[in-house]
């Protein structure tokens, strides 16, 4: 490095300073003169002094840090809910939620998303609603017409085929955990394994057992089923609804269904290993979260939320899968 510094000096400075000597004469010519040479010598010399080229070549802009997939999905629930009627959700415009670019995913953009895939969501009437916004998102309104009347047929599976994309999506009914089991053992066996598992339950087990003890035991039955399975990491758990108790249609939901029992069942969900960040294979759809968020205003019967609180739980659901298939829309 000194070498080319030296040479540089010799063959600038040199027949430089002989020119600014001559200019001298003339005020103008001397100092446009002096003004080229300096930016000559500064132009030859900076490769040769790293800490000149820092301050003469600006450092790029600051960009927000690119997150791992881990803190993304860890901060995926990170919404906020509308004070006007109706209500409406949105991610929060501040790190590290804006640093993942979540975002409410369009129909056409759904639709690429789910191309050629086979959906399983089993369960409880929660796991209906969730079924319908999958459908309402990619399917058009006039389609929708005939979903609605054949999916909420009471205690009912339910098959649909989207020929717009070659999706295929069955609603397992699934009230119970050892439903939910025996489901996980029909897939292992069938040849098309599915893409995407939603499962969740433990509204009915409330209600007719109200046993958070006998509820974590048919948990870990679940976990233990879905683990063996081992084929797919697009498992969702989908989460208890927070309950209005003043709402409940019956005394008996009253008494069974109140938020200190729903806590019990809720802790047993944690400690059963059956979730994600308990070392489990589902990735949690907090429904419960989000219907706080959204309010009782919400609810009609303490218990079923609007299409909105389902609506937040599948697009949170569409960005897990864009963020493990290390997809961008």
């Amino acid at each position: 490095m000194m070498v080319g510094a030296l040479a540089a000096f010799f063959v600038l400075f040199v027949p430089m300073g002989l020119a600014g000597w001559h200019l001298s004469r003339n005020k103008v010519l001397f100092f446009s003169g002096a003004l080229f040479i300096s930016l000559a010598i500064a132009v030859h010399l900076t490769p040769y002094f790293p800490s000149i080229s820092r301050l003469l070549v600006p450092l790029p802009s600051s960009s927000p840090p690119v997150l791992s997939p881990i803190s993304c999905l860890s901060s995926i629930h990170d919404v906020f809910w509308s004070s006007h009627d109706p209500p409406s959700w949105s991610w929060s415009r501040s790190n590290p939620a804006l640093s993942c670019g979540f975002q409410k995913l369009t129909r056409s953009d759904a639709s690429d998303l789910l191309n050629g895939s086979r959906i399983i969501v089993a369960g409880d009437s929660q796991a209906r609603l969730l079924a319908l916004s999958v459908l309402s998102l990619i399917l058009d309104h006039t389609a929708m017409d005939t979903v609605r009347a054949d999916l909420f047929k009471r205690h009912s599976d339910y098959h649909i085929s989207v020929p717009e994309n070659g999706a295929d999506l069955d609603f397992v009914w699934a009230p119970y955990e050892s439903n939910l089991t025996e489901t996980l053992r029909r897939i292992e066996v069938n040849e098309r394994y599915p893409d995407v598992v939603v499962m969740g339950d433990g509204l009915w087990h409330m209600l007719h057992f109200t046993s958070a003890l006998d509820y974590g035991v048919a948990l870990r039955d679940v976990r233990r089923s879905a683990t063996g399975t081992g084929r797919s990491r697009h498992m969702f758990w989908l989460g208890m609804p927070t309950l209005v108790s003043a709402k409940l249609n019956t005394e008996e939901k009253r008494m069974r269904m109140n938020m200190s029992i729903w806590a019990s069942y809720e802790q047993e969900v944690n400690s059963s290993g059956l979730l994600r960040q308990f070392g489990g294979p589902f990735l949690l759809l907090d429904v419960g979260l989000l219907s706080r968020g959204c309010g009782s205003r919400c609810t009609v019967d303490g218990m079923h939320y609007d299409e909105v609180v389902y609506e937040a739980a599948l697009h949170i659901m569409l960005n897990a899968l864009l963020i493990e298939s290390h997809q961008r829309i």
